[in-house]
């Protein structure tokens, strides 16, 4: 019996050190999860462009502050910020939100999202102007999102309307009209159709050169947010990615080009050199090399003070700011 148990667990640690990546096994990628689901669906419900990740330069701290998305559409613009809080929620007297139950051992303290969210907008307005957009009044709202079925609110009516809570997420529909337009104060009407097609074309600009944490898509659709920092190898493997540099290349996807992901098998690292011009790269423009599949890749995820190793082969994709 004990043999067996033996067996058993040397096969199961083989089984991780070929397929899997420790690092992928233990890290919670949850909320940066949470972030790119509701990106999504916000595109798909109602158009528009979403910009995810932001790190927007606030001038009067000298620090950088962090928007989980910017949604751009026709005459309008919104700061989202996803909190993917679970449990039962009450309010303390300074505004802190204290998260209790759901499998959670102490409570959690969360600060006042909406103080917070109302900062990340006076932030963004103010970089913007910076960059020289002037948004008129009503143009730039906001919005709270909680997208967590076990997010339970011990008081709702304590919530403004910008707050979304769960049951209110689920049931969103795309209307003709952009559900946002009703939540805008002051929106541009018609007879200034091209004050409006400016200013899109101009914050659609901006907002895809802003500052931005760097993308880790790990197998299985799981998102990472964070830093990007370097390849980990044997030399002549590190060696073939040096010309992979955030100021050279905006992407990278990666391919097996083996049957069976074995640690000596190889991978193919396709990557998009960068231009400022325009988003991405036609399939001509993609570069390509091949590398084992035991190449290693050092990423710091937001939030987090320990940098991470990710095998290449349990990467799908990174998308490098500039």
């Amino acid at each position: 019996m004990w043999a067996e148990l033996l067996c058993g667990l040397v096969i199961y640690k083989l089984f991780r050190r070929f397929f899997y990546d420790d690092d992928v096994l233990e890290l919670d990628t949850s909320d940066s999860n949470s972030i790119f689901s509701v990106a999504d669906r916000i595109e798909k419900l109602f158009g528009g462009k979403v910009y995810v990740g932001l790190q927007i330069p606030d001038a009067d701290t000298g620090s950088r502050q962090n928007i989980d998305m910017v949604l751009v559409t026709k005459g309008e613009a919104m700061v989202i910020s996803v909190k993917n809080i679970s449990g039962s929620v009450s309010f303390d007297a300074d505004g802190s939100w204290v998260c209790t139950g759901a499998n959670k051992h102490k409570a959690e303290r969360h600060p006042d999202p909406v103080v917070e969210t109302k900062k990340q907008v006076a932030i963004l307005e103010s970089y913007l102007e910076q960059r020289g957009v002037a948004l008129p009044e009503g143009y730039l709202s906001w919005k709270v999102i909680l997208p967590n079925p076990n997010f339970c609110p011990i008081n709702s009516n304590y919530f403004p309307s910008e707050v979304i809570t769960y049951d209110q997420w689920i049931q969103l529909k795309p209307e003709p009209k952009s559900m946002f337009s009703g939540w805008m104060k002051g929106a541009f009407r018609a007879g200034k159709k091209e004050m409006q097609e400016s200013i899109n074309e101009k914050l659609n600009f901006i907002l895809s050169t802003a500052p931005m944490w760097d993308r880790l898509e790990l197998k299985g659709s799981k998102f990472i947010l964070g830093e990007f920092l370097e390849f980990k190898g044997k030399q002549e493997d590190t060696q073939a990615l040096r010309n992979i540099r955030r100021s050279k290349v905006s992407r990278l996807i990666i391919q097996k080009t083996s049957m069976f992901g074995l640690a000596h098998s190889k991978l193919q690292v396709l990557y998009s050199p960068r231009d400022y011009r325009t988003e991405g790269a036609s399939a001509s423009e993609w570069k390509e090399v091949t590398v084992r599949s035991s190449t290693e890749v050092l990423f710091q995820p937001q939030y987090s003070t320990k940098v991470r190793k990710f095998k290449l082969s349990s990467i799908s994709s990174v998308s490098l700011s500039a």
